[in-house]
């Protein structure tokens, strides 16, 4: 069973950093694009950052400067930096993959979602 597990989320001030790790474990054969989503109260999911699994990344004009995704293949692990958080940063953080499984079936996975809140 493929699971996708969040973490780092928590509560910081106004400028301050938080580091979120997206974990992969299972039985994985390999995981192509893996992604970092957030959904405020009242709001829609938006896409916050990308990275495929050769590094090439993209991100919503709002975090661009602010927010670094990385990867690590080697621990199936994808990680959001981000620095400079305001209060509109406060949302549920999901991170999403596209993984082949042991058995060679493809999936999009989600994560269960980590809590920012940024206070002013």
């Amino acid at each position: 069973q493929v699971q996708l597990v969040e973490s780092g989320g928590g509560l910081v001030q106004a400028g301050g950093s938080l580091r979120l790790s997206c974990a992969a474990s299972g039985s994985i054969f390999s995981i192509d694009y893996m992604g970092w989503y957030r959904q405020a109260p009242g709001k829609q999911r938006e896409l916050v950052a990308t990275i495929t699994s050769g590094g090439s990344t993209s991100y919503a004009d709002s975090v661009k400067g602010r927010f670094t995704v990385s990867r690590d293949n080697a621990k199936n692990t994808a990680y959001l930096q981000m620095n400079s958080l305001k209060p509109e940063d406060t949302a549920v953080y999901y991170c999403n993959a596209d993984i082949t499984s042991g058995t060679y079936y493809y999936r999009h996975y989600w994560g269960q979602g980590t809590q920012v809140t940024v206070s002013s």
